[in-house]
């Protein structure tokens, strides 16, 4: 009976938003979120559902915009998608040692009050030239320390976009077998700090 009961236990589904700062259809950040949603989907990693949250749609910020306390109705739904989500994963493009004008509208728009991000669990992925968008994930960092995002340290992934082997096709999709168990590593490393966060480690039995 024990074990039955053990075996009809699972542990809650942690949800992540995922966020491209990159518009663009063929991004390599944009394909980076589609190969770790593949992976969750397809391998599976046990609880955990990544959902690429679109941005494209979001207004400049614009403090007049906000009438009766109530925001534009396509801020609402991405504030909306940040508050339910437990956690978050962003591919940074690096645009001029930086953040790409879209990601840092997403992240001002849900930071106004109440801010949507406090206290979750986030990761950063990248992918770019010769750095692989590495000053871009340590100004996010630098901007998730007032949102109150925790971010995982370890592992890190930047992905050198132009540098042999091909990492992506013509269409912008992961196609390098060591990247995508990279950013396997990194998924599962949120996944339990995740649950960490939220007082549901690996191995306890609480939910």
């Amino acid at each position: 009976m024990e074990g039955e009961t053990s075996a009809a236990w699972k542990k809650p589904v942690i949800n992540v938003a995922a966020i491209c700062g990159s518009l663009r259809r063929a991004s390599f950040n944009r394909g980076l979120v589609r190969s770790a949603i593949e992976i969750c989907d397809g391998e599976p990693i046990e609880g955990m559902r990544i959902e690429l949250i679109d941005i494209s749609s979001l207004p400049f910020l614009n403090t007049d915009l906000e009438v009766g306390g109530a925001y534009p109705p396509a801020v609402e739904a991405f504030r909306g998608k940040i508050r339910e989500a437990d956690a978050i994963l962003f591919a940074s493009p690096e645009y001029n040692y930086s953040l790409s004008g879209p990601l840092k509208n997403a992240i001002d728009w849900a930071s106004r009050p109440p801010n949507s991000w406090a206290d979750k669990a986030a990761a950063i992925i990248s992918a770019g030239g010769n750095f692989g968008g590495g000053r871009a994930q340590y100004h996010l960092r630098q901007v998730g320390v007032y949102l109150d995002l925790h971010f995982i340290n370890k592992p890190e992934l930047f992905v050198y976009a132009f540098q042999p082997p091909e990492k992506f096709d013509s269409d912008g999709n992961l196609i390098d077998r060591e990247t995508k168990e990279r950013l396997k590593k990194i998924l599962l490393s949120l996944l339990a700090f995740t649950r960490r966060l939220q007082g549901r480690s690996e191995d306890s039995g609480s939910g």
